[in-house]
Protein backbone atom coordinates (compact mmCIF):
# COMPACT_ATOMS: atom_id res chain seq x y z
CA UNK A 1 0.00 0.00 0.00
CA UNK A 2 1.47 3.35 -0.98
CA UNK A 3 1.80 6.19 1.46
CA UNK A 4 -0.77 8.17 -0.54
CA UNK A 5 -3.42 5.47 -0.18
CA UNK A 6 -5.79 5.91 2.75
CA UNK A 7 -5.64 3.11 5.29
CA UNK A 8 -8.88 1.34 6.15
CA UNK A 9 -9.16 1.22 9.92
CA UNK A 10 -11.79 0.37 12.52
CA UNK A 11 -12.43 4.07 13.02
CA UNK A 12 -13.85 4.23 9.49
CA UNK A 13 -16.64 1.74 10.28
CA UNK A 14 -19.99 3.37 10.98
CA UNK A 15 -21.82 1.44 13.68
CA UNK A 16 -25.58 1.88 13.71
CA UNK A 17 -27.75 0.32 16.37
CA UNK A 18 -31.44 0.04 17.16
CA UNK A 19 -33.75 2.69 15.73
CA UNK A 20 -30.84 4.55 14.13
CA UNK A 21 -30.04 1.57 11.90
CA UNK A 22 -33.69 1.09 10.94
CA UNK A 23 -34.17 4.76 10.08
CA UNK A 24 -30.98 4.79 8.04
CA UNK A 25 -32.11 1.91 5.78
CA UNK A 26 -35.92 1.60 6.13
CA UNK A 27 -36.29 -0.41 2.94
CA UNK A 28 -34.30 -3.26 4.49
CA UNK A 29 -36.94 -3.67 7.17
CA UNK A 30 -40.29 -2.84 5.53
CA UNK A 31 -39.51 -3.34 1.85
CA UNK A 32 -39.90 0.23 0.63
CA UNK A 33 -40.84 3.76 1.63
CA UNK A 34 -43.96 3.70 -0.58
CA UNK A 35 -47.48 2.88 0.60
CA UNK A 36 -46.48 -0.81 0.58
CA UNK A 37 -43.84 -0.11 3.22
CA UNK A 38 -46.30 2.06 5.12
CA UNK A 39 -48.73 -0.83 5.34
CA UNK A 40 -45.91 -3.11 6.50
CA UNK A 41 -45.25 -0.70 9.38
CA UNK A 42 -48.85 -1.26 10.47
CA UNK A 43 -48.59 -5.03 9.99
CA UNK A 44 -45.59 -5.23 12.33
CA UNK A 45 -47.83 -3.99 15.17
CA UNK A 46 -50.99 -5.72 14.03
CA UNK A 47 -49.27 -9.12 13.78
CA UNK A 48 -48.35 -9.03 17.45
CA UNK A 49 -51.92 -8.23 18.47
CA UNK A 50 -53.54 -10.84 16.24
CA UNK A 51 -51.18 -13.58 17.37
CA UNK A 52 -51.62 -12.71 21.01
CA UNK A 53 -55.40 -12.98 20.91
CA UNK A 54 -55.23 -16.16 18.83
CA UNK A 55 -52.88 -17.70 21.37
CA UNK A 56 -55.53 -16.99 24.00
CA UNK A 57 -58.16 -18.81 21.95
CA UNK A 58 -59.62 -15.81 20.13
CA UNK A 59 -60.50 -12.19 20.66
CA UNK A 60 -60.80 -8.77 19.08
CA UNK A 61 -58.30 -6.53 17.31
CA UNK A 62 -59.39 -3.05 16.24
CA UNK A 63 -57.47 -0.79 13.85
CA UNK A 64 -58.30 2.92 13.48
CA UNK A 65 -56.97 5.27 10.79
CA UNK A 66 -57.11 8.53 12.71
CA UNK A 67 -58.02 11.96 11.41
CA UNK A 68 -54.62 13.42 12.35
CA UNK A 69 -52.70 10.77 10.38
CA UNK A 70 -52.09 8.41 13.27
CA UNK A 71 -52.90 4.70 13.35
CA UNK A 72 -54.17 2.96 16.48
CA UNK A 73 -54.11 -0.82 17.02
CA UNK A 74 -56.01 -2.12 20.04
CA UNK A 75 -56.50 -5.69 21.23
CA UNK A 76 -58.23 -7.37 24.16
CA UNK A 77 -55.41 -9.80 24.90
CA UNK A 78 -53.73 -10.17 28.31
CA UNK A 79 -51.55 -7.09 27.78
CA UNK A 80 -47.83 -6.90 27.12
CA UNK A 81 -45.70 -7.47 30.24
CA UNK A 82 -44.37 -4.21 31.68
CA UNK A 83 -40.83 -4.26 33.04
CA UNK A 84 -41.52 -1.36 35.38
CA UNK A 85 -44.28 -3.40 37.04
CA UNK A 86 -41.94 -6.33 37.62
CA UNK A 87 -43.59 -8.49 34.97
CA UNK A 88 -41.29 -11.20 33.68
CA UNK A 89 -43.71 -13.55 31.94
CA UNK A 90 -42.58 -12.70 28.39
CA UNK A 91 -41.08 -10.00 26.21
CA UNK A 92 -41.57 -6.68 28.01
CA UNK A 93 -43.00 -3.49 26.54
CA UNK A 94 -39.71 -1.61 26.20
CA UNK A 95 -37.93 -4.61 24.70
CA UNK A 96 -40.76 -5.12 22.23
CA UNK A 97 -40.58 -1.50 21.08
CA UNK A 98 -36.80 -1.04 20.96
CA UNK A 99 -35.05 -4.33 20.23
CA UNK A 100 -34.91 -5.87 16.74
CA UNK A 101 -35.59 -9.57 16.27
CA UNK A 102 -37.69 -9.83 19.41
CA UNK A 103 -40.54 -11.20 17.28
CA UNK A 104 -44.23 -10.62 17.74
CA UNK A 105 -45.30 -14.12 18.68
CA UNK A 106 -44.11 -17.72 18.80
CA UNK A 107 -43.31 -19.07 15.36
CA UNK A 108 -45.82 -21.91 15.37
CA UNK A 109 -48.82 -22.99 13.34
CA UNK A 110 -51.18 -20.87 15.40
CA UNK A 111 -49.39 -17.65 14.46
CA UNK A 112 -50.23 -15.58 11.41
CA UNK A 113 -47.30 -14.28 9.38
CA UNK A 114 -47.37 -10.51 8.91
CA UNK A 115 -43.68 -9.64 8.86
CA UNK A 116 -41.11 -10.61 6.24
CA UNK A 117 -38.20 -9.97 8.63
CA UNK A 118 -39.80 -10.96 11.94
CA UNK A 119 -38.79 -7.68 13.56
CA UNK A 120 -42.09 -6.75 15.16
CA UNK A 121 -43.22 -3.38 16.60
CA UNK A 122 -39.68 -2.05 17.10
CA UNK A 123 -39.63 -1.30 13.35
CA UNK A 124 -42.87 0.65 13.62
CA UNK A 125 -41.51 2.61 16.55
CA UNK A 126 -38.29 3.51 14.75
CA UNK A 127 -40.09 4.65 11.59
CA UNK A 128 -42.69 6.77 13.41
CA UNK A 129 -42.35 10.41 14.34
CA UNK A 130 -44.01 9.48 17.62
CA UNK A 131 -45.65 6.48 19.25
CA UNK A 132 -47.77 5.94 22.34
CA UNK A 133 -48.13 2.54 23.99
CA UNK A 134 -50.88 1.77 26.47
CA UNK A 135 -51.02 -1.52 28.36
CA UNK A 136 -53.99 -2.63 30.46
CA UNK A 137 -52.80 -5.43 32.68
CA UNK A 138 -53.66 -6.70 36.14
CA UNK A 139 -56.07 -3.78 36.76
CA UNK A 140 -53.44 -1.12 36.02
CA UNK A 141 -53.10 1.08 32.93
CA UNK A 142 -49.52 1.78 31.84
CA UNK A 143 -48.49 4.42 29.30
CA UNK A 144 -45.20 5.15 27.56
CA UNK A 145 -44.29 7.71 24.88
CA UNK A 146 -41.63 7.48 22.16
CA UNK A 147 -40.23 9.95 19.62
CA UNK A 148 -38.55 8.49 16.52
CA UNK A 149 -37.88 5.26 18.33
CA UNK A 150 -36.48 6.76 21.53
CA UNK A 151 -38.33 6.61 24.83
CA UNK A 152 -39.36 9.96 26.27
CA UNK A 153 -39.67 8.40 29.73
CA UNK A 154 -40.10 4.95 31.33
CA UNK A 155 -43.55 3.34 31.41
CA UNK A 156 -45.72 5.06 33.99
CA UNK A 157 -48.83 3.87 35.82
CA UNK A 158 -51.72 6.08 34.64
CA UNK A 159 -54.61 4.84 36.74
CA UNK A 160 -56.81 1.76 37.04
CA UNK A 161 -57.83 -0.45 34.13
CA UNK A 162 -61.18 -2.23 33.92
CA UNK A 163 -60.09 -4.49 31.05
CA UNK A 164 -56.95 -6.08 29.64
CA UNK A 165 -55.13 -5.53 26.36
CA UNK A 166 -52.62 -3.39 24.52
CA UNK A 167 -53.05 -0.27 22.39
CA UNK A 168 -50.27 1.12 20.22
CA UNK A 169 -50.83 4.42 18.43
CA UNK A 170 -48.21 5.64 15.99
CA UNK A 171 -47.72 8.43 13.48
CA UNK A 172 -45.63 7.30 10.46
CA UNK A 173 -42.70 9.63 9.86
CA UNK A 174 -43.38 11.87 6.85
CA UNK A 175 -39.64 12.43 6.50
CA UNK A 176 -39.23 8.74 5.66
CA UNK A 177 -42.35 7.68 3.76
CA UNK A 178 -43.53 9.01 0.42
CA UNK A 179 -47.07 8.94 1.79
CA UNK A 180 -48.53 8.51 5.26
CA UNK A 181 -52.04 7.73 3.93
CA UNK A 182 -52.94 4.06 4.35
CA UNK A 183 -55.32 2.51 1.83
CA UNK A 184 -58.61 1.50 3.44
CA UNK A 185 -59.43 -0.91 0.60
CA UNK A 186 -56.07 -2.72 0.67
CA UNK A 187 -56.11 -3.10 4.44
CA UNK A 188 -59.73 -4.24 4.50
CA UNK A 189 -58.99 -7.02 2.00
CA UNK A 190 -55.99 -8.26 3.99
CA UNK A 191 -57.95 -8.15 7.26
CA UNK A 192 -60.82 -10.07 5.68
CA UNK A 193 -58.49 -12.83 4.46
CA UNK A 194 -56.87 -13.23 7.88
CA UNK A 195 -60.21 -13.25 9.70
CA UNK A 196 -61.57 -15.90 7.32
CA UNK A 197 -58.60 -18.16 7.94
CA UNK A 198 -58.72 -17.86 11.74
CA UNK A 199 -61.90 -18.95 13.44
CA UNK A 200 -62.38 -17.05 16.67
CA UNK A 201 -60.72 -13.83 15.47
CA UNK A 202 -62.66 -10.59 15.15
CA UNK A 203 -60.80 -7.78 13.40
CA UNK A 204 -62.15 -4.33 12.56
CA UNK A 205 -60.98 -1.36 10.51
CA UNK A 206 -62.28 2.15 11.15
CA UNK A 207 -61.37 5.13 8.97
CA UNK A 208 -61.94 8.55 10.57
CA UNK A 209 -60.52 10.47 7.58
CA UNK A 210 -63.43 10.73 5.06
CA UNK A 211 -65.09 14.15 4.93
CA UNK A 212 -68.50 12.52 4.91
CA UNK A 213 -67.85 10.84 8.25
CA UNK A 214 -66.15 7.69 9.52
CA UNK A 215 -66.51 4.34 7.78
CA UNK A 216 -65.94 0.99 9.44
CA UNK A 217 -65.95 -2.73 8.70
CA UNK A 218 -65.64 -5.72 10.99
CA UNK A 219 -64.66 -9.23 9.93
CA UNK A 220 -65.47 -12.42 11.82
CA UNK A 221 -66.14 -15.78 10.19
CA UNK A 222 -67.07 -19.12 11.78
CA UNK A 223 -66.20 -21.49 8.93
CA UNK A 224 -62.62 -20.68 7.92
CA UNK A 225 -61.68 -21.59 4.32
CA UNK A 226 -65.30 -22.37 3.47
CA UNK A 227 -66.00 -18.66 4.01
CA UNK A 228 -63.04 -17.76 1.77
CA UNK A 229 -64.42 -20.03 -0.94
CA UNK A 230 -67.89 -18.51 -0.69
CA UNK A 231 -66.42 -15.01 -0.96
CA UNK A 232 -64.26 -16.07 -3.91
CA UNK A 233 -67.25 -17.26 -5.92
CA UNK A 234 -69.39 -14.35 -4.78
CA UNK A 235 -66.85 -12.04 -6.42
CA UNK A 236 -67.57 -13.86 -9.69
CA UNK A 237 -71.32 -13.45 -9.35
CA UNK A 238 -71.77 -17.21 -8.98
CA UNK A 239 -74.38 -18.61 -6.62
CA UNK A 240 -72.47 -20.95 -4.32
CA UNK A 241 -74.34 -24.22 -3.54
CA UNK A 242 -74.69 -25.04 0.16
CA UNK A 243 -72.81 -28.36 -0.07
CA UNK A 244 -69.24 -27.12 0.16
CA UNK A 245 -66.87 -29.94 1.04
CA UNK A 246 -64.66 -28.77 3.90
CA UNK A 247 -62.40 -30.35 6.50
CA UNK A 248 -59.26 -29.78 8.58
CA UNK A 249 -56.60 -32.19 9.78
CA UNK A 250 -53.54 -32.04 12.01
CA UNK A 251 -50.48 -34.00 10.90
CA UNK A 252 -47.42 -34.33 13.11
CA UNK A 253 -45.28 -35.35 10.15
CA UNK A 254 -45.42 -31.85 8.73
CA UNK A 255 -45.77 -30.20 12.16
CA UNK A 256 -48.91 -28.45 11.12
CA UNK A 257 -52.49 -28.46 9.98
CA UNK A 258 -54.25 -28.39 6.64
CA UNK A 259 -57.63 -26.70 6.19
CA UNK A 260 -59.48 -27.27 2.90
CA UNK A 261 -62.73 -26.20 1.27
CA UNK A 262 -63.71 -27.21 -2.27
CA UNK A 263 -66.63 -27.40 -4.62
CA UNK A 264 -67.28 -28.24 -8.26
CA UNK A 265 -69.49 -25.69 -9.99
CA UNK A 266 -70.36 -24.34 -13.43
CA UNK A 267 -67.39 -22.20 -14.43
CA UNK A 268 -65.03 -23.96 -16.85
CA UNK A 269 -61.84 -22.95 -15.08
CA UNK A 270 -59.86 -24.03 -12.06
CA UNK A 271 -59.73 -21.56 -9.19
CA UNK A 272 -57.52 -22.63 -6.30
CA UNK A 273 -56.42 -20.12 -3.70
CA UNK A 274 -53.65 -21.19 -1.32
CA UNK A 275 -52.26 -19.85 1.94
CA UNK A 276 -49.37 -20.74 4.23
CA UNK A 277 -49.67 -19.36 7.77
CA UNK A 278 -52.32 -16.96 6.43
CA UNK A 279 -49.99 -15.51 3.78
CA UNK A 280 -51.33 -15.85 0.20
CA UNK A 281 -49.01 -18.15 -1.79
CA UNK A 282 -49.76 -16.80 -5.24
CA UNK A 283 -47.28 -19.14 -6.91
CA UNK A 284 -48.72 -22.19 -5.15
CA UNK A 285 -46.23 -24.77 -3.94
CA UNK A 286 -46.26 -28.17 -2.29
CA UNK A 287 -49.61 -27.70 -0.54
CA UNK A 288 -51.24 -26.89 -3.90
CA UNK A 289 -49.51 -29.84 -5.58
CA UNK A 290 -50.58 -32.21 -2.81
CA UNK A 291 -54.16 -30.95 -2.99
CA UNK A 292 -54.43 -31.52 -6.74
CA UNK A 293 -52.88 -34.98 -6.47
CA UNK A 294 -55.21 -35.96 -3.61
CA UNK A 295 -58.35 -34.77 -5.42
CA UNK A 296 -57.37 -36.51 -8.64
CA UNK A 297 -56.61 -39.79 -6.84
CA UNK A 298 -59.90 -39.72 -4.91
CA UNK A 299 -61.96 -39.02 -8.03
CA UNK A 300 -60.29 -41.75 -10.09
CA UNK A 301 -60.52 -44.34 -7.30
CA UNK A 302 -64.22 -43.67 -6.77
CA UNK A 303 -64.94 -43.64 -10.51
CA UNK A 304 -63.28 -47.04 -10.94
CA UNK A 305 -65.04 -48.59 -7.93
CA UNK A 306 -68.45 -47.40 -9.13
CA UNK A 307 -67.65 -48.30 -12.77
CA UNK A 308 -68.05 -44.67 -13.83
CA UNK A 309 -64.87 -45.27 -15.83
CA UNK A 310 -64.61 -48.39 -17.99
CA UNK A 311 -61.60 -50.69 -17.98
CA UNK A 312 -60.43 -49.11 -21.23
CA UNK A 313 -60.91 -45.51 -20.10
CA UNK A 314 -57.73 -43.70 -19.07
CA UNK A 315 -57.54 -42.06 -15.64
CA UNK A 316 -58.92 -38.55 -15.40
CA UNK A 317 -56.05 -36.07 -15.34
CA UNK A 318 -55.52 -33.42 -12.69
CA UNK A 319 -56.13 -30.78 -15.34
CA UNK A 320 -59.48 -32.25 -16.28
CA UNK A 321 -60.57 -32.81 -12.67
CA UNK A 322 -59.72 -29.20 -11.86
CA UNK A 323 -61.52 -27.53 -14.73
CA UNK A 324 -64.73 -26.89 -12.80
CA UNK A 325 -63.16 -26.86 -9.34
CA UNK A 326 -63.00 -23.98 -6.88
CA UNK A 327 -60.96 -24.54 -3.73
CA UNK A 328 -59.17 -22.91 -0.83
CA UNK A 329 -56.18 -24.69 0.71
CA UNK A 330 -54.67 -23.29 3.89
CA UNK A 331 -51.77 -24.84 5.79
CA UNK A 332 -50.45 -23.66 9.13
CA UNK A 333 -46.98 -24.93 9.88
CA UNK A 334 -44.55 -24.59 12.75
CA UNK A 335 -41.67 -24.05 10.32
CA UNK A 336 -42.87 -23.22 6.80
CA UNK A 337 -40.27 -23.48 4.04
CA UNK A 338 -40.56 -21.11 1.11
CA UNK A 339 -38.94 -21.14 -2.30
CA UNK A 340 -37.55 -17.61 -2.57
CA UNK A 341 -37.60 -14.59 -0.29
CA UNK A 342 -41.07 -13.33 -1.24
CA UNK A 343 -42.97 -16.24 0.36
CA UNK A 344 -44.98 -16.64 -2.84
CA UNK A 345 -44.35 -20.40 -3.18
CA UNK A 346 -44.31 -23.01 -0.42
CA UNK A 347 -41.72 -25.80 -0.37
CA UNK A 348 -41.31 -29.00 1.65
CA UNK A 349 -41.89 -32.50 0.26
CA UNK A 350 -43.52 -33.66 3.50
CA UNK A 351 -46.21 -31.02 3.14
CA UNK A 352 -47.15 -32.40 -0.27
CA UNK A 353 -47.40 -35.96 1.07
CA UNK A 354 -49.51 -34.97 4.07
CA UNK A 355 -51.91 -32.74 2.15
CA UNK A 356 -52.31 -35.33 -0.61
CA UNK A 357 -53.14 -38.09 1.89
CA UNK A 358 -55.56 -35.92 3.87
CA UNK A 359 -57.46 -34.83 0.76
CA UNK A 360 -57.50 -38.30 -0.80
CA UNK A 361 -58.87 -39.93 2.35
CA UNK A 362 -61.45 -37.31 3.28
CA UNK A 363 -62.73 -36.73 -0.24
CA UNK A 364 -62.77 -40.47 -0.93
CA UNK A 365 -65.00 -41.00 2.11
CA UNK A 366 -67.27 -38.09 1.11
CA UNK A 367 -67.69 -39.45 -2.42
CA UNK A 368 -68.56 -42.92 -1.06
CA UNK A 369 -71.13 -41.46 1.34
CA UNK A 370 -72.69 -39.24 -1.34
CA UNK A 371 -72.84 -41.52 -4.41
CA UNK A 372 -75.46 -39.52 -6.34
CA UNK A 373 -73.56 -36.26 -5.98
CA UNK A 374 -70.31 -38.05 -6.75
CA UNK A 375 -71.72 -39.49 -9.97
CA UNK A 376 -73.00 -36.06 -11.00
CA UNK A 377 -69.61 -34.45 -10.34
CA UNK A 378 -67.71 -37.14 -12.24
CA UNK A 379 -70.20 -36.92 -15.09
CA UNK A 380 -69.55 -33.21 -15.41
CA UNK A 381 -65.79 -33.76 -15.28
CA UNK A 382 -66.04 -36.35 -18.07
CA UNK A 383 -68.45 -34.30 -20.21
CA UNK A 384 -67.12 -33.58 -23.73
CA UNK A 385 -68.17 -29.95 -23.34
CA UNK A 386 -65.13 -29.45 -21.14
CA UNK A 387 -62.70 -30.61 -23.87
Amino acid sequence: MSEGTSRYEATHIEVLEGSEAIRKRPGMYVGSTTVRGLHQVLFEVLGRSVNEVLAAGGGCVDVTLMLDGGVRVTDNGPGVPVEAAGDSGGVGLESLLTRPHIGAAPGDRYSTAWSTQGMGPCVTNALSSRLTAEVRREHVRWVQEYVRGEAVSPPAAAGPADSSGTSITFWPDADIFETTECSFAVLAKRFEDVAMLNRGLSISLTDERPKGGPRAVRFQFPDGPADVLAALDADSGVQVPPDIIAFEREDARMAGRVDVALIWRGLSEERIRTFANCVPTREGGTHADGFRAGVTAAINTHARRRQLLTATDPDLTAERVGRILTAVVSVKLDSPQYEGATRGKLGGATVKECVEQAVREYLGTWLAQNPEQAAEIIGRIKAPSWD
